[in-house]
Formats: structure tokens, sequence, C-alpha cells
């Protein structure tokens, strides 16, 4: 079994494809597995390619960020054959807390985009309501231990909240990749003929973010430009 995680596309082809890919090397019935957040499009592509190789190919993006890797409870998305998937998640489990089989290659992808498309906002809810609790002079750690508690809890008011409250942001899962992710979001929505208004406009907030030089900055830097105004 092969895992590989890289940047996008044009990344994973390079990886995987050409004389100096890994298909050239690996043998009849191994598996790659493919953790990067990339299009259902490239997934089936290579699919198709390793299949005439005799390797099976997952498409296995995750979740849970930088923390989640290193103390293993990632969640990971998988699209593929369900004979490949019960080879491949004993060792998946080593490394994360939720594993599932989505569907035929592309799911794993098409799931994620879900994941992106709610994560954005959530981000920019809590990056609303955090500011609105600081201006009008609210004990802002205060009313996230309160709401917290509610209807209006999250994996990012919990794990972000605070950081976002005392401006902190050198960590976690960069701009850089939201936007990329967004960006294919958007482009499946496109080709399905779905609607994503909000998406929309949280990835333009987001390259607000980056020319603020907070390209490298966490996903949850949005609060920044409302500050900044």
């Amino acid at each position: 079994i092969v895992f590989a995680c890289v940047g996008n596309d044009d990344d994973v082809r390079a990886i995987c494809s050409g004389p100096d890919g890994a298909f050239s090397a690996m043998v009849d019935d191994s598996i790659f597995v493919d953790h990067t957040t990339a299009s259902a499009e490239v997934a089936r592509e290579l699919a198709a390619e390793s299949a005439d190789k005799g390797i099976a190919f997952l498409d296995a993006p995750v979740s849970g960020g930088q923390a989640g890797a290193q103390n293993g409870v990632l969640t990971v998305m998988v699209g593929g054959s369900q004979e490949t998937f019960d080879q491949v998640k004993p060792v998946m489990d080593s490394y994360a807390r939720a594993v599932g089989l989505m569907g035929p290659v592309g799911s794993g992808q098409l799931t994620k985009m879900v994941n992106q498309i709610c994560i954005a906002g959530l981000v920019q809810g809590l990056s609303e309501g955090l500011d609105f609790a600081s201006r009008c002079g609210l004990d802002v750690d205060q009313v996230l231990e309160v709401i917290s508690k509610g209807a209006a809890q999250s994996w990012q008011m919990e794990n972000r909240g605070q950081t976002m409250n005392r401006d902190e942001f050198e960590f976690g899962f960069a701009v850089d990749w939201m936007r990329k992710d967004l960006g294919l979001c958007l482009a499946e929505a496109r080709r399905v003929k779905g609607r994503l208004p909000v998406t929309a406009l949280v990835d333009q907030f987001y390259a607000e973010v980056q020319a603020m030089g907070g390209g490298r900055w966490d996903t949850s830097s949005l609060i920044r430009r409302l500050r900044d105004t």
C-alpha cells in the first residue's frame, strides 16, 4: 500500500504518472491511497490509469488539520471499491478516529468538498459573532464558555474561539490551502449546476486575508478582516 498527501491535482498527477511516477514502480494488486484534497475528476482519472496497471486506487482526503494528524484522530473520507477499502481501513484506523467509504472513486473528494463548504460558513459566522461580542463590550472568553454549551457549539468554536479572541493565527490549516479547496468546491458546483452563494462570498473574504499577508495564517483568521475595518 502506498499513501500520499500532496498539494493539488497537478502534484498528484506528478507523483503518480509517467516514468518517474509511483504507478510505474508498483506491482500488480498493490493499492495507492491519495490523502490529498484534490478534484473528483483527477481521482477518477488516476483510478482509471492505475486500473490499467493492475493497481487499486482510493481517493481519501482527510479532515482534522495538523493537530488531528499529530494526535492520530483524523477523519478520512474514502472513494473506491469496498474490497480495496476493507484492505486499507485497518491501516487508516491507526491514524484516524473516523474512516468512511462514501461511494465509488471520487466520492471521497466530493465529501471533503461538503466538509469545506460547511466549515467556510461556520468560521465566518464565528468571526462575526466574536467581533460583535467584543465591540459590545462583552467578555469574549465568557461568551464562548456559555454559548459553547448550547446550539452554537462547533469544533471551530471549541478549538479556535479562544485563539481567535487572542488574535493568534500562526498555526493550523492555511488560508492558501482553504482557497484552493473552495475553488474545487465552486468548480464542482458549476459542473452540477449547484449554488454556493455563501461559499463564494467567504472565498472572496479569504482573498482579502491573503491580500493582508495572511496566506499562511489559520483559516480562523477571517476575523482579522473584521477587526481591520
